[in-house]
């Protein structure tokens, strides 16, 4: 086991909603933390870098300078994206990745962020294991998928320690206003400013997911840089499926500002057509000592307070 304050970790797309976190969480442990990204982290030694772009030898250099013993994929496209962009930023990132840790004279922990997507869509009531099948049903899922494998191949061939962390539907403070929630958020946030009631157009809300809090999401990483999970994946979520309409109540509720919700759109994003889903986390527990530690309250209490801190600073 590596102590936490031997780890010297780079997080790739580490000014994003789940890289601050991540950094966040692997800060409070005492690792040095490294943001690399297009733009900078706040908080925490950044190198503004589009790994994309980037020779993989002029990436492979940061890390070896940086002493890098863990390397975190938290850059990615997920909401309203088209078939190349997901193919970028899922897929060909992840090669680069690759491709630049083969520069670092020792092994590499890689935590590689995947996608409960990844999968082919359970039985309603039966929960995702990860003996389940890996047959997604959408363009996002199959190019998370290939990211998935890289990591896992590259494991196999003695590149780099791998692990994939396959993650439910996130929300917590900062998610971006592209998604469902983060929409819902900034609505309400923008009628209390007005300070008139809220009318949010949203796509049905039919459906029940399995949400994970972002911060125990970084939890789970910070877990992973240092487990004995190599060239494993590994499910996480709550362990439980809520109604999304639920939750939007919740976020109302938590802001105190009059709304209406209006379901009159269709349904297209990554989840599209899924009525139900949830993951078993009792890997997670086996194997990283990782359980979900706030509940949906302390989540959108979470959400509505980064919110309106932004209000205060003038932010949006």
């Amino acid at each position: 086991m590596v102590r936490p304050d031997a780890v010297h970790v780079v997080v790739v797309g580490g000014s994003g909603f789940l890289g601050r976190h991540i950094c966040a969480a692997f800060q409070a442990r005492g690792a040095r933390v490294l943001s690399l990204a297009r733009r900078p982290a706040p908080g925490v030694p950044s190198a503004r870098i589009d790994v994309i772009d980037a020779e993989p030898a002029t990436v492979g250099d940061l890390f070896v300078e940086h002493g890098t013993t863990v390397l975190v994929n938290a850059a990615g496209a997920v909401w309203g994206y088209d078939g190349q962009a997901l193919e970028e930023s899922n897929v060909w990132l992840v090669e680069r990745l690759r491709d630049a840790v083969a520069k670092v004279p020792h092994r590499v922990r890689m935590v590689q962020l995947g996608s409960v997507f990844e999968y082919a869509m359970p039985t309603p009531g039966r929960k995702l294991t990860e003996d389940a099948p890996s047959n997604p049903s959408t363009a996002y899922g199959r190019s998370k998928l290939r990211g998935s494998e890289i990591v896992l191949d590259a494991t196999r061939a003695g590149l780099l320690d791998g692990v994939v962390l396959r993650a439910t539907s996130c929300a917590g403070p900062g998610l971006p206003s592209s998604s469902l929630l983060g929409r819902t958020v900034a609505e309400l946030r923008d009628a209390a400013v007005r300070g008139e009631p809220a009318v949010i157009r949203l796509a049905p809300l039919t459906a029940e997911r399995d949400f994970v809090d972002c911060r125990d999401l970084a939890a789970a990483v910070t877990a992973a840089a240092t487990a004995p999970v190599v060239g494993r994946t590994v499910n996480i979520g709550s362990g439980t499926a809520v109604s999304v309409r639920r939750l939007v109540d919740l976020l109302v509720s938590a802001s105190g500002v009059p709304a209406t919700i209006v379901e009159d759109d269709t349904s297209t994003g990554r989840s599209a057509g899924v009525g139900w889903l949830a993951v078993d986390t009792g890997l997670a527990e086996r194997l990283l000592g990782w359980r979900p530690r706030h509940g949906l309250a302390s989540t959108v209490r979470a959400m509505w307070s980064e919110a309106t801190i932004n209000v205060e600073e003038g932010s949006d």
